[in-house]
């Protein structure tokens, strides 16, 4: 009987083994699949993003060649005009078709500026204004005794910004005062003058 006793609880920790084992192989197996699925969700993750940069560059650089299209198409019907121009011009011999020529001329223009304003460019505004570096290339100075000092005064090449970034300044020709160093340089020398003759 005393056999049959200890072998009762041995027999109660195998059963608890085998059952804790089995729990063990089924989290095991739960977990293996677990990561499996994790591992199968990263492999598309990684096969989505190679694709992604894939296509990216592609569809920069198609989009690049749709607004170049566009920008072009835009300004296709402008040079329309001037080949229409042209024609004109070699049979303009009178004032008059010069003056038709002209017109025509300005009218492109007009229509190349407003080319321009759709794609986001507008004209720096220079002429009579403050000189600011920010928009203006200063060429040379011109003394203009009835004007306020660095103003623009001529414009040698437009300027234009782009969404509110200038892309190229104007270049202007800016008011100075006259300098007041020979009127100083006058005062100062007359007193000498008049001690010599003494």
């Amino acid at each position: 009987m005393k056999n049959k006793s200890k072998e009762k609880p041995k027999e109660q920790k195998q059963s608890k083994l085998t059952k804790e084992l089995e729990k063990l192989r089924d989290r095991i197996d739960s977990l293996q699949k677990e990561k499996d699925e994790l591992f199968g969700k990263l492999q598309r993750v990684s096969a989505d993003y190679a694709n992604f940069q894939k296509r990216i560059p592609k569809q920069i650089t198609d989009t690049i060649c749709y607004e170049k299209e566009q920008i072009i198409k835009t300004l296709l019907p402008a040079l329309d005009n001037f080949e229409s121009a042209l024609g004109g011009l070699q049979n303009a011999h009178s004032a008059e078709n010069a003056d038709v020529l002209i017109k025509g001329v300005r009218i492109i223009y007009d229509q190349m500026l407003d080319i321009l304003k759709s794609q986001g460019v507008e004209q720096i505004k220079a002429l009579g204004e403050k000189f600011d570096p920010a928009l203006h290339e200063a060429m040379t100075q011109k003394v203009e005794p009835e004007r306020e000092e660095n103003i623009v005064l001529e414009e040698f090449q437009k300027g234009y910004k782009l969404n509110g970034r200038v892309i190229r300044p104007t270049k202007v020709i800016v008011s100075t005062l006259p300098s007041e160093q020979p009127a100083q340089q006058k005062e100062a020398e007359s007193p000498e003058q008049t001690a010599d003759e003494y």
